[in-house]
Protein backbone atom coordinates (compact mmCIF):
# COMPACT_ATOMS: atom_id res chain seq x y z
CA UNK A 1 0.00 0.00 0.00
CA UNK A 2 1.55 3.44 -1.37
CA UNK A 3 2.18 5.73 1.59
CA UNK A 4 -0.21 8.65 2.42
CA UNK A 5 0.81 12.19 1.47
CA UNK A 6 -0.75 14.96 2.36
CA UNK A 7 -1.07 17.87 -0.39
CA UNK A 8 -0.63 21.71 0.56
CA UNK A 9 2.58 20.05 3.19
CA UNK A 10 5.87 20.26 2.37
CA UNK A 11 8.53 17.42 2.63
CA UNK A 12 12.04 16.18 3.14
CA UNK A 13 14.07 13.49 1.75
CA UNK A 14 14.39 12.86 5.61
CA UNK A 15 10.81 11.97 6.10
CA UNK A 16 9.56 14.70 8.06
CA UNK A 17 6.70 17.14 7.14
CA UNK A 18 5.81 20.80 7.19
CA UNK A 19 2.73 22.74 7.36
CA UNK A 20 3.54 26.12 6.80
CA UNK A 21 1.20 29.12 8.29
CA UNK A 22 2.38 32.26 7.95
CA UNK A 23 5.79 32.78 10.03
CA UNK A 24 4.98 29.54 12.08
CA UNK A 25 5.05 25.72 11.02
CA UNK A 26 4.00 22.29 12.49
CA UNK A 27 6.20 19.48 11.68
CA UNK A 28 6.04 15.64 11.94
CA UNK A 29 6.83 12.70 10.23
CA UNK A 30 5.44 11.39 7.45
CA UNK A 31 3.76 8.14 6.89
CA UNK A 32 6.34 6.88 4.70
CA UNK A 33 8.62 6.88 8.01
CA UNK A 34 5.96 5.93 10.19
CA UNK A 35 6.09 2.77 8.26
CA UNK A 36 9.71 2.62 7.87
CA UNK A 37 10.10 2.36 11.59
CA UNK A 38 7.02 0.01 12.60
CA UNK A 39 5.70 0.46 16.48
CA UNK A 40 7.03 2.89 17.55
CA UNK A 41 7.99 3.38 21.33
CA UNK A 42 9.49 6.75 22.19
CA UNK A 43 10.04 9.98 21.09
CA UNK A 44 12.01 12.20 22.14
CA UNK A 45 11.74 16.14 21.31
CA UNK A 46 12.47 19.83 22.34
CA UNK A 47 10.40 21.80 24.66
CA UNK A 48 9.45 25.35 23.47
CA UNK A 49 12.16 27.73 23.57
CA UNK A 50 14.40 25.01 21.64
CA UNK A 51 16.37 26.40 18.39
CA UNK A 52 15.95 24.21 15.11
CA UNK A 53 18.72 24.37 12.53
CA UNK A 54 17.48 23.55 8.96
CA UNK A 55 18.68 19.65 8.33
CA UNK A 56 20.26 19.09 11.95
CA UNK A 57 19.33 17.02 14.45
CA UNK A 58 15.91 18.10 16.63
CA UNK A 59 14.94 14.59 18.50
CA UNK A 60 14.56 10.98 18.05
CA UNK A 61 12.18 8.69 17.43
CA UNK A 62 12.50 4.76 18.74
CA UNK A 63 10.69 2.00 17.62
CA UNK A 64 10.97 -2.01 18.26
CA UNK A 65 12.91 -2.52 15.08
CA UNK A 66 15.13 0.91 15.15
CA UNK A 67 16.17 4.40 16.54
CA UNK A 68 15.77 7.55 14.10
CA UNK A 69 17.20 10.97 14.04
CA UNK A 70 14.76 13.58 13.20
CA UNK A 71 15.75 16.35 11.19
CA UNK A 72 14.79 19.70 11.09
CA UNK A 73 13.00 20.95 7.85
CA UNK A 74 13.26 24.46 8.62
CA UNK A 75 15.27 26.91 10.82
CA UNK A 76 13.28 28.30 14.07
CA UNK A 77 12.47 28.41 17.34
CA UNK A 78 9.83 26.11 19.25
CA UNK A 79 6.52 27.69 20.01
CA UNK A 80 5.41 24.75 21.44
CA UNK A 81 5.81 20.82 21.93
CA UNK A 82 3.43 18.26 21.36
CA UNK A 83 2.86 15.72 24.44
CA UNK A 84 0.59 13.49 23.08
CA UNK A 85 3.73 11.16 21.12
CA UNK A 86 5.59 11.72 23.67
CA UNK A 87 3.12 10.23 26.06
CA UNK A 88 1.77 7.82 23.67
CA UNK A 89 4.19 7.32 20.97
CA UNK A 90 1.81 4.81 19.12
CA UNK A 91 0.27 7.64 18.20
CA UNK A 92 3.03 8.31 15.42
CA UNK A 93 1.66 4.86 14.16
CA UNK A 94 -2.12 5.98 13.65
CA UNK A 95 -2.36 9.25 12.76
CA UNK A 96 1.44 11.03 12.16
CA UNK A 97 -0.36 13.98 10.16
CA UNK A 98 -2.96 14.78 13.01
CA UNK A 99 -2.98 14.09 16.47
CA UNK A 100 0.95 12.94 16.46
CA UNK A 101 2.40 16.23 14.77
CA UNK A 102 5.66 16.48 16.73
CA UNK A 103 6.49 20.26 17.00
CA UNK A 104 5.61 23.87 15.92
CA UNK A 105 8.11 26.33 15.64
CA UNK A 106 8.53 30.03 14.84
CA UNK A 107 10.23 29.77 10.86
CA UNK A 108 13.53 32.11 11.12
CA UNK A 109 14.17 31.97 7.43
CA UNK A 110 11.33 31.95 5.38
CA UNK A 111 13.87 31.34 2.37
CA UNK A 112 14.32 27.80 3.62
CA UNK A 113 10.72 26.95 2.37
CA UNK A 114 11.69 26.78 -1.27
CA UNK A 115 14.36 24.17 -0.42
CA UNK A 116 11.58 21.54 0.68
CA UNK A 117 9.65 19.49 -1.46
CA UNK A 118 6.06 19.72 -2.34
CA UNK A 119 3.61 16.71 -2.13
CA UNK A 120 4.06 15.63 -5.75
CA UNK A 121 7.45 15.89 -5.66
CA UNK A 122 7.81 14.00 -2.14
CA UNK A 123 5.72 10.89 -4.11
CA UNK A 124 7.62 10.93 -7.04
CA UNK A 125 10.67 10.25 -4.31
CA UNK A 126 8.72 7.65 -2.61
CA UNK A 127 8.70 5.95 -6.07
CA UNK A 128 12.29 6.84 -6.79
CA UNK A 129 13.36 5.11 -3.39
CA UNK A 130 11.15 2.05 -3.79
CA UNK A 131 12.19 0.87 -7.11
Amino acid sequence: MPSKVIPGLKYTKEHEWARIEGEHATIGITDHAQAQLGDVVYVEIPGAGGELTQNKTFGVVESVKAVSDLFAPLSGTVVEANERPVNTPELLNQDPYGNAWLIKIKIKNTSEVGELLDASAYESYLAEISK
